[in-house]
């Protein structure tokens, strides 16, 4: 395919993809509370969030038939979770039937600080039943579709669920120490925290490996510096300050700008160190219901409207 296509493509595929957003918009945060319970992590559950997405829309050409959004999306996420687990060997479980008639639950257990114990206490079909029919109303029927199962399985797998979790309810969510940055990361973090506050463009790249990744999900990727330099960076830094936090058990940098009713959240980054030299650079700029998520555990507001993003119209803060 010649350079001229491939321009060609991605400039419809960019238009397409503008059409896409605005069909998600109403269950992009329904969506990303899914993914994050469902994966037991909020990393883990962005990840699922960004691939859902991806794998979603490259899909579509293949739907002939009316097609409702947020169950199309759900059994997406589901499937991509419940694939990602058997291939990392983990026991999925399975939606077993329980004999005689089945009870249906009312949702009048207020199950919030048990959900991050979902990931530990089931196997992931479990979790996922669970999930969809009592926490977001999907019908039994449409539950079995989308986890492969039967109605019966739905109803005896969401019983066996929720006592379980009413009998670990008062159990105190655990955090995680993973992902603190080696003494040797930190130095680099350090060195590039203090050139993103001077405007020192420099000696930031200076910090980057040649092939550096920057992946700014749902937004752009960048493949090397040289890209970084033409791309993201043509312009220099956007003079706002940034500050280490510990978020869900991991390092990262919170890109501030302040405003007279406090700061309010840009960016958050985090970056991979190897022989000295940053190599993959993570930037959640364009993702909404992750930063909605963060700002709440760390007790900020996010930037709603900001360079190619326009959120305020759109936006519920209350949801997550």
């Amino acid at each position: 395919m010649s350079f001229e296509k491939t321009s060609e493509l991605i400039e419809k595929s960019r238009e397409l993809q503008e059409v896409y957003q605005q069909l998600v918009e109403d269950v992009g945060l329904d969506l990303w509370r899914f993914c994050r319970y469902l994966t037991g992590s909020p990393w883990d559950g962005e990840d699922l969030y960004q691939e859902t997405l991806v794998k979603a829309f490259g899909s579509l050409y293949q739907r002939w038939q009316p097609t409702n959004p947020k169950a199309y999306l759900f059994r997406i996420a589901t499937n991509t979770w419940i694939d990602q687990c058997r291939k990392a060997k983990r026991i999925v479980g399975t939606v077993d039937e329980m004999e005689g008639p089945v009870e249906e639950f009312s949702n009048d257990l207020e199950l919030e600080h048990a959900f991050t114990r979902l990931f530990t206490l089931f196997p992931p079909r479990q979790v996922a039943v669970f999930l969809l029919k009592d926490v977001f109303a999907f019908t039994a029927e449409e539950v079995a579709s989308m986890v492969r199962s039967t109605s019966n399985g739905v109803y005896a797998t969401s019983s066996r669920v929720r006592k379980k979790l009413k009998e670990t309810a008062s159990l105190e969510e655990e955090l995680s120490s993973n992902g603190r940055p080696s003494p040797e990361q930190s130095e680099v973090i350090q060195q590039y925290l203090e050139a993103f506050n001077a405007g020192d463009l420099g000696k930031l790249f200076d910090l980057m490996s040649d092939e550096v990744h920057i992946d700014a999900s749902l937004g752009f990727q960048e493949y090397s510096k040289e890209e970084m330099k033409k791309g993201s960076m043509q312009y220099g830094l956007p003079g706002f300050r940034a500050e280490p936090f510990v978020l869900w058990g991991k390092t990262v940098l919170v890109v501030l700008v302040d405003r007279d009713a406090g700061p309010l959240i840009h960016d958050i980054q985090f970056q991979e160190i190897e022989n000295g030299k940053i190599v993959y650079h993570k930037s959640y700029y364009f993702c909404k219901e992750f930063l909605m998520g963060a700002a709440k555990e760390l007790q900020l507001q996010v930037q709603l409207d900001k360079a190619a993003v326009h959120w305020r119209h759109s936006l519920d803060e209350g949801e997550l």
